[in-house]
């Protein structure tokens, strides 16, 4: 049940990431359309560079959650060698941990400034007025889903661990081989 789970929340999070990249790709085109609007016309629509930062930090959140499952997030990783082959299941776990901690507290911040944001009525400081609650609560989506599949991730991997299937738990959590990420790069 658990393996099912994580694979169809594994193709939600690559439908997320195209979602994000579309935003970037429009906020690239919005932006584009700004500058040759100044250009050519000496005219300017206003707001691109907000609206493109809105959209970086919801296209990021809402990736953050596919660059785990591809195991792309960065790991300072230059002792794990150091350790035998046998506890590297428990050291990637450790650090799945404590990735998925620090995230849970930027949910828990993220989540109160929302709800002051929704309380209050904020909008942004800017001529466009946008409400705040717009960019940030996709924001919010996406690192709750984040911690989500993070904690699954890790579910799956005591479950592995337990079963002593330890490539699959590498597979899993554990730092790509130089000859995946060779195998990534040719594909």
């Amino acid at each position: 049940m658990l393996e099912r789970l994580l694979t169809k929340t594994r193709s939600l999070s690559l439908w997320l990431t195209w979602l994000g990249g579309s935003l970037i790709v429009m906020s690239a085109i919005l932006v584009t359309f700004e500058v040759f609007l100044r250009k050519v016309f000496n005219v300017s629509i206003g707001g691109a560079d907000e609206i493109s930062g809105y959209a970086f930090g919801v296209a990021t959140a809402l990736a953050l959650s596919y660059a785990l499952f591809e195991r792309a997030h960065i790991r300072v990783d230059a002792l794990l060698g150091a350790f035998p082959k046998r506890l590297h299941g428990l050291i990637n776990l450790f650090g799945m941990i404590m990735l998925i901690s620090f995230a849970f507290v930027v949910v828990y911040n993220v989540w109160s400034m929302v709800g002051d944001t929704l309380d209050n009525g904020s909008r942004s400081i800017t001529p466009m007025r946008v409400p705040l609650a717009l960019p940030q609560i996709p924001w919010l989506i996406g690192w709750m889903f984040f911690v989500f599949s993070g904690a699954l991730l890790c579910l799956v991997a005591i479950k592995r661990m337990m079963a002593g299937d330890a490539d699959g738990t590498q597979d899993l959590i554990g730092v790509k081989s130089l000859d995946e990420q060779i195998e990534d790069e040719t594909v």
